[in-house]
């Protein structure tokens, strides 16, 4: 419709032209060539409207073209006061402006409601493209990897080079688990990539999941059955042992032959029962013991002042740390630090931390020992227990959690196990940290108060 007025406007005005110009032609053939004047300067008048009119309309479509291609769709175009001509075409140039920004307020919302979604979710994402420059990463990516912003994902080889390996060897649709360290604390991530295209550019998406917790979870839960299958079988093979070699113990204290020679091997087999008995009933109490670490008890939470807890552990252990000569400090980050947590569970893990410490400090020329505890930016609540010992061999450092395993002579393996249960069942890691000769640092993170 609008391009039908425009035809007909047109087609009047080149109507008219033509008229004029064989007017002013006519009167020039009979020498009327005032009349011929006129029509020519008609002819110019209309020439000049003519271009007037098509240059006018030309602007107003070159203009709106330069609009469109830096898209710019703020601008109204008015469409009553100027010519008739141009009305309908400013009309349609609005609708279209119109149209477009909806499209764009529309886009714009989606966008926003994209945003909102992956910034509450707890898995890391970034997307970057071939030449590494990253177009969007959300604050868990940040947070997980402790990083304030990201330009290129190049950047990573320098901070997390075990990351950025994993990363340049990622292949979409394999996820693979990285463990590394995160500000001295030991995360395992699970990658996963994919690739896809974008205006014909390539992109890569990653997702980064900290799957530590769950891991951990696993692992326990893994021991714990088996701890119940061994401790059970334990159980119920040695207890009858115990019971027969108590029975056979009291038959041979009622049998007293008068014979000498007799009655001198019937205490020998009564000494050798009464061994059998005493070693049935140790292995007893061992299986008792390692039934009872698998059935831990959940932790009866109640507010605690992190000093007067460290301050606890510290006078229980004072003596025997005093008899070996070591020295003790204590400091808490803020002095009036709290912890939701049950007392007894966190005093359990402590005392196996500082005599584990101890036994570290034997032979030490200068042992000290350090309870340390503060509150990062996040509001979580660290506790660290420090030495200057002998420190732990890189060969054993991620086996020393690992039930049954020791280092020790007379070692349980059981105190570390039971230390990093305790610490999964308050939603909270053990990390350690140690060089060969210059000592070890075990910590002890708790959640912050979101996620607790």
């Amino acid at each position: 419709m609008i391009f039908n007025s425009l035809d007909a406007r047109l087609l009047g005005r080149l109507v008219l032209l033509v008229a004029a110009l064989a007017g002013g032609g006519y009167a020039a053939l009979h020498h009327a060539y005032g009349l011929a004047f006129g029509a020519l300067v008609l002819l110019l008048l209309l020439v000049l409207d003519l271009a007037r009119y098509l240059t006018r309309g030309q602007q107003a479509l070159a203009d709106f073209t330069l609009a469109l291609q830096y898209r710019d769709f703020s601008r109204q175009y008015p469409a009553q006061s100027v010519p008739a001509s141009l009305r309908h075409l400013h009309e349609a140039f609005n609708q279209v402006n119109d149209t477009f920004r909806a499209l764009r307020a529309e886009q714009e919302g989606q966008f926003q409601y994209l945003q909102t979604i992956l910034a509450l979710l707890d898995t890391g994402i970034v997307s970057y493209d071939a030449a590494g420059t990253v177009a969007w990463v959300n604050e868990a990516f940040k947070q997980t990897l402790h990083l304030p912003y990201l330009k290129n994902i190049r950047a990573l080889q320098s901070r997390q080079p075990i990351l950025y390996e994993a990363i340049c060897q990622a292949v979409p649709g394999q996820p693979v688990v990285v463990k590394l360290t995160v500000d001295l604390q030991t995360v395992q991530l699970l990658v996963s990539a994919t690739q896809f295209k974008l205006r014909g550019e390539a992109f890569t998406l990653l997702a980064f999941k900290n799957v530590s917790q769950a891991l951990a979870d696993t692992e326990t839960a893994a021991w714990q059955q088996l701890l119940r299958v061994m401790t059970h079988e334990i159980m119920n093979s040695v207890a009858p042992i115990a019971s027969l070699a108590d029975s056979l113990g009291r038959h041979v204290q009622a049998a007293r032959p008068s014979d000498s020679v007799a009655a001198e091997l019937l205490d020998d087999v009564g000494t050798g029962i009464r061994i059998i008995q005493q070693r049935s009933e140790g292995l007893l109490r061992f299986a008792q013991v390692y039934r009872d670490f698998s059935t831990l008890a959940a932790p009866q939470r109640t507010t605690l002042y992190v000093q007067e807890l460290l301050q606890a552990t510290r006078q229980l252990l004072a003596e025997q740390l005093a008899a070996q000569g070591i020295e003790l400090t204590l400091s808490v980050r803020p002095a009036h630090l709290t912890l939701h947590a049950d007392a007894h569970l966190l005093e359990q893990v402590l005392i196996n931390l500082v005599l584990n410490a101890a036994q570290a400090l034997v032979q030490i020329p200068d042992p000290r020992l350090s309870l340390l505890a503060w509150s990062d930016e996040q509001e979580r609540v660290v506790m660290e227990v420090k030495d200057n010992g002998s420190g732990i061999p890189a060969d054993v450092l991620d086996s020393i959690f690992i039930p049954f395993f020791t280092t020790r002579p007379n070692g349980s393996g059981i105190g570390l196990s039971l230390a990093k249960q305790i610490m999964q069942l308050h939603q909270g890691s053990i990390q350690v940290h140690s060089v060969v000769g210059a000592g070890s640092a075990f910590q002890l993170w708790f959640p912050g108060p979101a996620a607790s």
